[in-house]
């Protein structure tokens, strides 16, 4: 399941798409010089509409609108918070090791919410538990799992490394659900936040429900608002914003047809 998510990624980027047009044009045009030259238009054209801004938003809002946070978090003081036993907060928000190589401090990365936000919540109470959950996501494995940096941060940040657990040996969001449900002292059937990415949130809750967890959705890291006005256009932020999008709705589809979600 680790290396179809890593072929999945690769198939939902819109510029390896952009490209296979343009080479199967370059294969043509020998042989059918309109046919090739007619791709090869199309691949331009493809290009130049990925970077219109408000349709990767659109398609991203459509996973972040799916599970806004309850109510009652936006009150400190809402006698809610006494029921949880926690929080599960997903990797995903660093840095691979290598980047980190030499220098030694952990590096948070764009989605860097899912680590500064659970450090507000400690603060703010203090029956809460952290189970950080994330491994080595990446092919090219260093040894050190997302788990070793997170600790180093939550730590740094101040956070009682008696609150803390740590797993670091999951590389899928349906891993996460099953080895942080291992840990030790952890029990599911208690209600817990899960925090991770709003677009992310629809993925990772089916996945942590049909495991058995008893997690309410506590989503962060945003990348889009109600509306994203037509003026914007950038090729550089829409193609990762495709990416994400595509992602994520592909995999959604994929942990459902393999009963994951």
């Amino acid at each position: 399941m680790f290396f179809a998510s890593k072929l999945l990624s690769f198939a939902t980027q819109p510029l390896a798409w952009v490209a296979l047009l343009f080479a199967v044009a370059l294969l043509c045009i020998p042989r059918k010089r309109v046919l090739g030259l007619g791709l090869g238009w199309t691949a331009l054209a493809l290009l130049g509409l990925l970077g219109w801004w408000p349709l990767p938003d659109a398609v991203l809002r459509a996973l972040e609108v799916q599970y806004p946070p309850p109510a009652w978090t936006a009150s400190p003081e809402a006698p809610e918070w006494q029921r949880y036993a926690g929080m599960v907060v997903l990797g995903g928000a660093l840095e691979p090791a290598w980047v980190r190589a030499g220098n030694g401090q952990a590096a948070l990365n764009d989605g860097a919410e899912r680590m500064t936000v659970p450090v507000v919540l400690m603060r703010q109470h203090p029956q809460l538990r952290l189970l950080f959950t994330g491994g080595e996501g990446e092919l090219h494995t260093t040894g050190e799992p997302d788990a070793v940096q997170a600790r180093e941060f939550f730590e740094g940040m101040g956070v009682p490394a008696q609150r803390m657990q740590f797993e670091g040996a999951s590389r899928t969001t349906y891993e996460n659900a099953v080895l942080s449900a291992a840990m030790p002292g952890v029990d599911k059937t208690r209600p817990w936040l899960l925090v991770t990415s709003a677009w992310h949130m629809p993925r990772a809750l089916a996945a942590f429900r049909a495991t058995g967890w008893n997690v309410t959705p506590y989503p962060v890291d945003y990348r889009t608002g109600t509306r994203t006005p037509w003026t914007e256009y950038s090729l550089a932020k829409s193609l990762w914003r495709w990416q994400i999008a595509l992602h994520e709705w592909v995999g959604l589809l994929a942990y459902r047809v393999a009963g994951r979600a």
